[in-house]
Formats: C-alpha cells, sequence, structure tokens
C-alpha cells in the first residue's frame, strides 16, 4: 500500500489508453472515473467516441467499470446502461472498499487492475492505497469552478513527477 499521490503514467485524455497498452502490463480490468474523466459532469449520456474505446476495450477481454463517488447514482447508472457496463457507486475513494469491491466483482487481483481518473485525492491516493496502477488525465472540459481551478494548480507538481508522462 502507497500513500502516494504521484500517478503512475499521466495522459491528456482517456482515448489515449488502448487496449494493447493494457494488456501488456497485464490488465484484465479498468476502473474508471465518470466525472471529467470519461465525460464532462454536464453529460447526461456516452458519445460515440467513449462508446467506442468502452467496445475496444471489452472486445480486447479487458472489463471496463466505473468507479464513482457520486452521490446520486440516477447518471451513473444510465452512462453504465448505455455502454454495456457496470459499476460500483459510493465508492468512497480513496478508500480502498470500492476498490475492492469491485476486483472481487471481476474476479481479478490489483495486479490485474488499473484505476483511470482525474483526481489525485481519490482516484490516484486510492489506486495507489489499494495496489492498482494508477492511471491520470486531464479533466474532459477543464476545471469548473474556484475550487476546481485551485485544486488543478495544486495537482501540478505530483503530475510533473509522473513516472511517464505524455502530455
Amino acid at each position: 500500500m502507497s500513500l502516494s499521490l504521484v500517478p503512475d503514467r499521466l495522459y491528456a485524455a482517456y482515448t489515449d489508453i488502448t487496449p494493447q497498452m493494457l494488456q501488456s502490463w497485464g490488465i484484465r480490468l479498468l476502473l474508471c472515473d465518470l466525472d471529467y474523466t470519461l465525460a464532462p459532469r454536464s453529460v447526461k449520456r456516452p458519445d460515440g467516441q467513449v462508446l467506442s474505446w468502452v467496445n475496444g476495450m471489452k472486445a480486447a477481454g479487458i472489463e471496463v467499470m466505473i468507479l464513482s463517488n457520486n452521490r446520486s447514482s440516477v447518471r451513473v447508472e444510465t452512462f453504465c446502461k448505455d455502454m454495456g457496463i457496470t459499476y460500483v457507486g459510493h465508492a468512497g475513494k480513496p478508500a480502498k472498499r470500492g476498490y475492492r469491491e469491485a476486483m472481487a466483482k471481476a474476479g481479478v487481483s490489483a495486479k490485474e487492475t488499473a484505476m483511470l481518473g482525474d483526481k489525485l485525492l481519490t482516484d490516484v491516493l486510492g489506486a495507489k492505497r489499494s495496489g492498482v496502477l494508477a492511471l491520470m488525465v486531464e479533466p474532459l472540459g477543464g476545471p469548473v469552478g474556484a475550487w476546481n481551478h485551485v485544486l488543478h494548480a495544486l495537482q501540478a507538481p505530483f503530475k510533473a513527477m509522473a513516472k511517464e508522462n505524455y502530455l
């Protein structure tokens, strides 16, 4: 278990992560944050690009599952139903509980799991604490609101230390 806030790999967008990359690392389960990772929070349904990306992962034998802290499950359920995937809601990231529940659901180990998200204090920290590969992307739609601008400024030094940076 690590308390590091440094992502293992940093990308511009979720579309930069390919099934071939994940397969080469032995990943069978890709946990994804939803808000600002796969779509801006204002987007209610997945677009063609995210549907194609998820279908490509599934075709390659990589299970995609949403791991969300959203208080309301309505948006998450709609997105997941449209994408044909499942989710763990009220995950409590960065706590390990949601990660463990997702891995148990998929029948995989931490070494076979990656977490894709846009926030250090929830997605990356939770991944590190759970022993899964921490993949980080820039938020879709950019930071929204004053707090998110501050948060993104605070994340910058940790993102600069990413083992692999593809921005």
